[in-house]
């Protein structure tokens, strides 16, 4: 069986596009936050690997060309932003100091846990970057001598928080104006949380999608400031 997936050089792929259709389907149907795409694609993913017993340098043979599509993704949520960009325009202090206090808010946490729990500098220097969108994090991971696996990890626990928890936390805080919500979520949880944000409305997504993009550039520069500190 192993063999026969091996020689199909889209099968990862395939896998992982059919998986994702299962979980949007279940996620329309039920309209739980918590049944996200995401989470069931990985479910039902690892759960065909385990039973076919096919193991992961077959699957990610094909599936790694979905990593291609990840910065167009991105630009793309360029286009709720376009539409909203008035909303920006009325809010650019707000824009700023929220997602610049999201950012060092993170790094704290981070660092903190270095010192902490006494964690590896590699692991620490692996997610500095993990609650900015993969187009930024893994260079900055590279940058900083990380592992990008390990990034990877940290973004997909992040951005799968954020989509399921965010709303419903924000919500218990009152916190309702839209682009507060959006600013929030899409700082803290890059384009898995956009990804929730345009179910919400056309203002979550434009607002997300503006912490995404401010919220990796000045990651860029704030960890290299962070890591003075280790």
């Amino acid at each position: 069986m192993n063999e026969f997936f091996s020689e199909s050089l889209l099968f990862g792929f395939t896998l992982s596009v059919a998986a994702y259709a299962v979980g949007v389907a279940v996620q329309q149907k039920f309209k739980k936050a918590f049944l996200s795409p995401l989470i069931i694609a990985m479910f039902l993913i690892i759960l065909f690997l385990k039973v076919f017993k096919i193991d992961y340098e077959t699957y990610d043979y094909g599936a790694k060309y979905i990593t291609y599509f990840i910065q167009p993704a991105t630009v793309c949520l360029a286009i709720p932003l376009y539409k909203q960009f008035e909303v920006l325009k009325k809010n650019p202090a707000t824009v700023v100091v929220s997602v610049l206090a999201g950012c060092i808010a993170h790094l704290m946490i981070m660092l903190g846990s270095f010192y902490w729990l006494q964690l590896d500098e590699t692991i620490i220097r692996s997610l500095l970057s993990k609650s900015v969108t993969l187009a930024f994090a893994l260079p900055i991971t590279e940058e900083l001598g990380g592992i990008g696996a390990i990034t990877i990890v940290g973004l997909t626990i992040a951005g799968i928080l954020g989509a399921v928890v965010g709303p419903g936390l924000l919500k218990v805080f009152k916190i309702t104006d839209p682009v507060a919500q959006g600013l929030g979520i899409g700082a803290a949880s890059h384009g898995v949380g956009c990804g929730r944000l345009v179910e919400l409305g056309e203002v979550y997504a434009a607002m997300g999608t503006v912490a995404v993009s401010v919220a990796g550039i000045l990651t860029v520069g704030i960890v290299n400031i962070a890591v003075m500190w280790m």
